[in-house]
């Protein structure tokens, strides 16, 4: 009987946590970035002269598409390539396409060059005022695995080097008082941004004159 109960118990633990993994209680409430917070951001280059600018440099006059990337595997690849695909559109109204890695670990942002039509910049906090989280539970998750074979399938891959366990987004700003049309925050990994609610945001950028 006594190993009974242990077996039930186990059972009962483990249908326990995938019921939690795929609900959004055990997540990390995400908090609204601010325009304040995301323009005094340090961002460091990526091309080899590690130069520093302000964030607020990338959108103050025309306004920025900006990717925060937690860490640029094969689902960040996806998204990377879907935003990229609007290049042609941005580069008509005149607004950058620009990405901000969380870290540099071996050659991650070199494998991500490809897939990325804008330029690169690695700053560790520029995720809004609260880093979201999603630990070990997440990989039980069955909208997790679904996007995962979703991004096989579309041919991407990857390896899990570095801390890939922070949440990302996308944020579409506009110059001066415009600020933040559109923050997509990732619900889970590999949610991605529509890129037609993008597009949506950046047509609604008045460029500064």
């Amino acid at each position: 009987m006594g190993m009974w109960a242990v077996g039930l118990g186990a059972v009962g633990a483990a249908l326990t946590g995938i019921f939690l993994a795929n609900t959004d209680l055990c997540l990390s409430k995400a908090a609204n970035a601010t325009l304040q917070y995301l323009e005094d951001t340090d961002l460091r280059s990526t091309t080899g002269d590690d130069k520093v600018i302000k964030a607020k440099s990338l959108w103050e006059k025309n306004g920025a598409v900006v990717m925060a990337v937690r860490r640029p595997g094969f689902l960040c690849r996806e998204e990377a390539s879907e935003l990229s695909s609007l290049k042609p559109q941005l580069e008509e109204l005149g607004v950058p396409l620009v990405a901000v890695v969380k870290e540099n670990v071996g050659t991650e942002i070199q494998d991500f060059r490809p897939h990325f039509a804008g330029d690169i910049y690695v700053d560790e906090k520029f995720y809004g005022p609260l880093q979201r989280r999603m630990g070990g539970l997440g990989f039980i998750r069955l909208g997790v695995w679904q996007n995962f074979i979703r991004a096989w399938r579309s041919g991407y891959q990857g390896n899990m080097n570095g801390e890939g366990f922070i949440l990302g987004g996308v944020f579409v700003i506009g110059p001066a008082d415009q600020g933040i049309l559109l923050e997509h925050r990732e619900k889970e990994f590999g949610d991605k941004v529509d890129v037609a609610d993008v597009l949506e945001a950046v047509r609604k950028i008045v460029p500064m004159k």
